[in-house]
């Protein structure tokens, strides 16, 4: 039989098995021999075979094996390296290094390099790129466009750009692909002008590579070069589309400038006549994202609903941005409202957006609010992945649960579900940062059982950790020897560490990075070790890794907070040199630290630097300049800087009208105090933050009246009480002589079902009293033994109550509890009368006293105390 016949049998065997792998290659290594090797074709097609089938991967090695026992095995090994990208990236080194130990086997060709760098880009393995890259050189083959490329992108995506640059301009032969990855890459590190001179370098102006530069431009807060690079388009006859918009938009919701983003989006909307194109279904997601982000809930609302209108709210993706937002904002109730109308709409939720329900419940911050995630998921509507898992661990591991942590732990194995590196580095995180070493080492040994090993990311939450718990020097220790041993260099910290980090192959991926250096320099800025942080900044440079903003941020912040501010300017002024351009953080941490010296003058002079440089400033910058007028007590300069931010499109959040409302109270110009706090309920909504701060503030200083319509609106609008000192109005409104209007106010409390700390009836049955209406200090009286019978833990319409607060006991009524009145002598002879009447049945309405002795014994004590 010839070889052709041999081979076309062998290969039609193959095809007929190819539904079954296994078989498939069992045929394989029955019918070929070192004496009868088949064709590399039909090494080629089972190869492929195998890599097409994840379940057949383990299966590989016994092929490698077969393949490297004939007498020429180089074709074959590079039949099988034909398959990549599609096997594992760890065989695939196998295999290669294989055909390269072969004495009298020629160099592999340039393709199968470039297969090999494209699968380690695809891994994030930069490290391996670069050996690849030395080692196609070494061997003689020539690297082409496509080669270079990759190369171009590996060292972009490390943030290498000095040495990306220089491949760059050594590259003999260049497409449009070698401009636009240069481009991103700056981009990506914040430096938008250099893409920009990439782009001006460009034969002819390519589109996609334009719309990368004016998203750049955007994130960076450059909407004066980015507007520019529009025009510049146009008058090139490359007409922005769709996309152009959409990365305008979406960069600068990233960067904060939602407003500025809504413009674009509203010229889209009304001005497409003039050749704009219209919102398609991703401008309108993406509008809605930044909204939600912001914190611009009532401005997401009425987008939603034009998207309802428009029907651009069909797609269940659409409706996970909104559900996401909903959750961020604290608005679970309203999220599952919103789950609802989903089936209601024919819209299918996919496990992502249970998901979003299932981490929100988690987030709420109670105990009670986990297991109603646990319950939601055990209600069957969804099938867990490890992603609703990992939200169930991490809520019971921050709230120190290990119990309930474990039984999740326990679920996922009985139910097939594997941890995956990211959820075991969730969980690491929550014990480590909470201290707890002990259960963090047990947690590793179970990985280590599991078959994990650490990655960069582990060790970085390790390291952090140890930064978070005062071992720096151990911290440092670990970094050092990241570079020469990988994972190993956590083996110091004990056994449980270096049973993960016995894999070589693995432990060259465990290197330092951005954020590895970002942590140490941070907990050394926050020790004030600004020597030690210098050196591990010139270290990191050394090693090629190049800061960025967040790392001068860094040690600006630390500067400010040691008071060393001028430091920090000159830290500003290192960046520009550095050509790392600032950011709007960049300088509001400067002008925080000018705000805590009461330098206004030197927060104005950065104010215009900002704008003079294209940085736009935020609430925050505004907010630090008002604090600093306020606290010199120049509240009068602070005032226009109100408006100021509304011409900057900048609006005002609770933290600024917060200051400047008590600025003027502390001037006693409550008038304007008035006009500030309805200003600040038209710009940032009925929030219940807003009018508790403006009743604290008006009962602080004595004006009971007002601070009693405050509340009384507060309570027509059903929010929590919680924080208003209601306690403190009934009493000033009593010792003014203002009784009725203290009585209204508890009957208005009480019709509107609240729950409340039964002390609130005291001051009011005490003035009563004096002026003789047994009728309403009986009513009264009933209704304080009667709510101080129930449970402590009572809710108010608008939310859960605590009426434990210790916030207003500094006044005669307001302790911790309606019962420590008991061991007051001046509260002795009124509670002794109120218990004498209760218990004969005043004004017949009968035995109160022993219906509620009945339901709590507690009231027994009051009885024998009087």
């Amino acid at each position: 039989m010839s070889t052709s016949l041999t081979t076309t049998h062998l290969l039609a065997l193959l095809r007929r098995n190819a539904a079954s792998p296994a078989v498939a290659l069992r045929l394989f290594l029955h019918l070929t021999s070192a004496s009868a090797p088949p064709a590399p074709r039909s090494t080629s097609f089972v190869s492929r075979l195998l890599a097409d089938h994840p379940s057949s991967h383990a299966l590989l090695p016994s092929l490698l094996r077969h393949l490297l026992s004939f007498p020429d095995p180089s074709l074959h090994l590079l039949a099988l390296l034909s398959s990549l990208p599609r096997l594992p990236l760890v065989f695939s080194l196998s295999a290669f290094r294989s055909l390269r130990a072969l004495p009298s086997a020629p160099p592999p060709p340039t393709p199968v390099y470039n297969r090999l760098l494209l699968a380690a880009l695809q891994n994030s393995r930069f490290d391996l790129i670069e050996s690849l890259y030395k080692d196609l050189l070494l061997s003689g083959a020539t690297p082409d466009v496509f080669t270079r490329n990759l190369l171009l992108q590996a060292l972009c995506a490390a943030g290498r750009m000095e040495l990306a640059r220089m491949v760059f301009d050594a590259m003999p032969a260049k497409n449009e692909f070698s401009f636009g990855i240069l481009a991103r890459g700056y981009c990506h590190v914040g430096r938008s002008t250099d893409a920009l001179g990439v782009l001006d370098a460009m034969p002819r102006m390519n589109l996609v590579v334009c719309n990368t530069v004016v998203a750049g431009f955007c994130r960076e807060g450059l909407v004066d070069e980015a507007q520019r690079l529009v025009e510049r388009m146009r008058d090139q006859g490359l007409a922005p589309n769709v996309v152009t918009f959409n990365s305008r938009i979406s960069a600068l919701c990233k960067a904060g400038r939602v407003l500025d983003a809504y413009r674009i989006f509203n010229d889209m909307q009304e001005n497409w006549e003039r050749g704009l194109p219209r919102p398609d279904q991703v401008t309108f997601d993406v509008m809605l994202s930044g909204f939600c982000d912001a914190g611009m809930v009532d401005e997401a609302r009425v987008l939603v609903d034009i998207m309802r209108c428009g029907g651009f709210l069909r797609q269940v993706e659409s409706y996970n941005r909104w559900l996401s937002g909903l959750v961020r904002n604290g608005m679970v109730g309203e999220a599952q409202e919103l789950l609802r109308e989903m089936s209601h709409e024919g819209v299918q939720p996919n496990r992502y957006t249970y998901n979003i329900i299932v981490d929100g419940l988690c987030k709420e911050g109670k105990a009670f609010d986990v297991r109603k995630a646990e319950d939601f998921v055990k209600s069957g509507v969804m099938t867990p992945d490890v992603v609703t898992y990992t939200s169930l661990l991490h809520a019971y591991c921050s709230k120190g649960n290990t119990t309930a942590a474990n039984r999740i732990l326990d679920e996922m194995s009985r139910k097939g579900c594997a941890l995956n590196s990211f959820t075991y580095n969730v969980l690491l995180q929550s014990l480590w940062k909470a201290g707890r070493i002990t259960e963090a080492e047990q947690l590793l040994e179970r990985m280590s059982e599991k078959g994990h090993s650490l990655d960069t990311a582990s060790c970085n939450i390790i390291i952090d950790g140890l930064c978070r718990n005062n071992k720096l020097d151990m911290a440092m220790d670990i970094v050092d020897g990241m570079w020469n041993e990988g994972s190993l260099a956590l083996g110091r910290l004990g056994n449980s560490f270096l049973t993960l980090t016995s894999d070589s192959s693995s432990n060259k991926r465990c290197l330092p990075d951005r954020i590895t250096y970002s942590t140490v320099m941070r907990a050394l800025c926050k020790e004030g070790m600004f020597d030690e942080a210098k050196k591990k900044l010139l270290e990191m440079i050394g090693k090629d890794i190049s800061p960025d903003s967040v790392i001068y941020n860094t040690f600006i912040h630390g500067y400010c907070t040691h008071g060393k501010i001028y430091m920090a300017v000159k830290v500003l002024r290192d960046m520009d040199k550095k050509g790392c351009k600032p950011s709007t953080r960049t300088y509001n941490l400067l002008i925080w630290g000018f705000q805590q010296r009461h330098k206004s003058d030197e927060i104005l002079k950065l104010m215009n630097e900002m704008k003079e440089n294209g940085i736009c400033p935020n609430v925050m910058t505004y907010n630090s300049l008002i604090k600093s007028f306020c606290e010199q007590g120049m509240v009068n300069k602070a005032l226009p800087l109100l408006d100021e931010m509304l011409q900057n499109e900048i609006v005002p959040n609770v933290t600024s009208f917060d200051l400047l409302i008590k600025a003027f109270c502390k001037t006693t110009d409550f008038s304007a105090a008035q006009r500030l706090f309805d200003a600040s309920l038209s710009t940032c909504g009925q929030k219940e933050v807003l009018y508790s701060l403006m009743c604290t503030q008006l009962s602080t200083y004595g004006r009971w009246m007002e601070a009693k319509n405050i509340l009384e609106t507060a309570i027509e609008l059903r929010v929590s009480i919680q924080r208003f000192p209601y306690k403190r109005i009934i009493d000033g409104l009593c010792k003014v002589d203002e009784v009725d209007h203290a009585h209204r106010l508890l009957k208005l409390l009480m019709v509107k079902g609240y729950s409340f700390d039964p002390v609130a009836f005291m001051p009011v049955i005490d003035a009563l009293s004096e002026r003789g209406k047994k009728q309403d200090i009986d009513m009264l009286s009933e209704k304080m033994m009667e709510m101080a019978g129930r449970d402590d833990d009572l809710a108010a319409p608008s939310g859960e109550f605590k009426p434990r607060s210790q916030e207003h006991g500094q006044d005669k009524y307001v302790e911790g509890h309606w019962r420590a009145l008991l061991h007051r002598d001046d509260s002795a002879h009124t509670i002794l009368k109120i218990t004498k009447r209760v218990k004969t049945g005043w004004g017949q309405r009968g035995n109160v006293y022993t219906h509620k002795q009945q339901q709590n014994d507690d009231i027994y004590i009051l009885e024998n105390t009087g």
